[in-house]
């Protein structure tokens, strides 16, 4: 029987040789997923065999990664801020730039304020705006989004945070599902701003696996700002943070 640290490091020559960045990382992430099984248990049991059902798990999952699809897609989580998100293909990978959008906007919320009302546009995983009702008690927040995948995903992580009370998760394009009689704060916003030209020279992560419809920004980038800037305006909320493609 083939042992643990032999699986490891072949996985870890594949992946490599597929292009990945760190594929000793995804392979311990690979076998702790299927094994279940802490990182540090994958060196204290090092010569642990590893039986036949086990490979047979292990091995799509790892095809799967060797053709770049995200790794958080593959394992069903992703840590993002200071919660744990479930993911799933059809939705965008929150990645640390994005909590600097959280961290500026804990900045410009008032922590003590209760009510205070905030809509997520475009919420995705909900990974922006649950960061923030986690961190403030008192948010009550808007989680708007057009696609079933990131309606479904964030309605989960709602509930997997324990957070239904404060939350509501709506259908539909920016601002226009929160009724108009309710009142607005602040708007969040993690949009699609990457040049439509530019998607193709992605890593294939993105290219080939994330939704177009949350990266694709038109010819400049910047079709969803000009949309967003002026519902925001006409809503009155005291502010409007987004993320920005570079450049």
């Amino acid at each position: 029987m083939i042992s643990l640290v032999e699986i490891l490091t072949r996985t870890e020559a594949y992946l490599r040789e597929r292009g990945i960045d760190t594929p000793r990382l995804d392979a311990e992430l690979l076998l702790c997923e299927v094994l279940g099984m802490k990182r540090l248990q994958l060196y204290l049991e090092h010569d642990r065999p590893i039986t036949k059902a086990e490979l047979e798990k292990i091995r799509p999952l790892v095809r799967r990664r060797g053709d770049r699809e995200p790794l958080a897609w593959i394992t069903g989580t992703v840590g993002f801020h200071a919660i744990d998100l479930r993911v799933r293909p059809g939705v965008l990978v929150p990645r640390p730039d994005t909590e600097t959008l959280v961290n500026a906007a804990l900045e410009w919320i008032d922590a003590e304020a209760d009510p205070v009302y905030v809509a997520d546009v475009g919420c995705g995983s909900g990974a922006v705006g649950l960061a923030l009702a986690t961190a403030l008690p008192g948010l009550r927040l808007y989680a708007t989004d057009i696609g079933d995948a990131p309606l479904e995903t964030t309605r989960d992580n709602v509930k997997r945070l324990g957070l239904e009370s404060r939350v509501g998760v709506l259908r539909g394009s920016l601002l226009d599902p929160i009724p108009r009689q309710r009142p607005l704060d602040w708007v969040v916003s993690n949009p699609p701003y990457i040049p439509s030209a530019d998607i193709a020279g992605l890593m294939p992560e993105v290219s080939k696996h994330e939704p177009r419809l949350a990266l694709d920004g038109g010819d400049d980038g910047l079709d969803f700002y000009r949309q967003l800037i002026p519902a925001v305006a006409l809503r009155g909320a005291k502010g409007l943070l987004v993320e920005l493609g570079q450049g």
